[in-house]
């Protein structure tokens, strides 16, 4: 399995050449802090890389969550909706927010690996 970064704090696990798993960093819920809804994409929908998939909303602020990369979602974590906190508690495991089958494999160059993304956020 690799994972993959995003510019805005999202990880995406690659788990085979169609399906990919999504969630937020722990800069993302450091950011945000104690999560406590996640509005999470319609299983079925299709989106585009960059498009707006869900919102997560902190005791802080609330923030989109955008589509890594093109594809449709396929299946939504329901113990996170239950269990907001999750993100926090385990944003890299348990706390993953939806599944999706990838449409355009030749996005997964645009983002960054974990040396690339850790370089990023030295940067703010």
């Amino acid at each position: 399995m690799t994972t993959l970064y995003t510019p805005d704090h999202e990880w995406v696990n690659i788990e085979d050449h169609e399906a990919a798993v999504v969630g937020i960093t722990h800069h993302a819920q450091d950011a945000l802090g104690d999560v406590v809804f996640v509005e999470l994409p319609e299983v079925g929908r299709t989106y585009a890389k960059g498009e707006v998939a869900g919102v997560v909303e902190s005791v802080k602020a609330a923030a989109d969550l955008y589509m890594p990369v093109s594809g449709e979602v396929v299946e939504i974590n329901a113990a996170l909706k239950d269990d907001p906190a999750l993100a926090n508690t385990d944003p890299l495991g348990n706390g993953w927010f939806f599944k999706v089958h990838i449409t355009n494999m030749g996005e997964f160059d645009q983002l960054l690996d974990l040396p690339g993304y850790e370089a990023l956020l030295k940067t703010l």
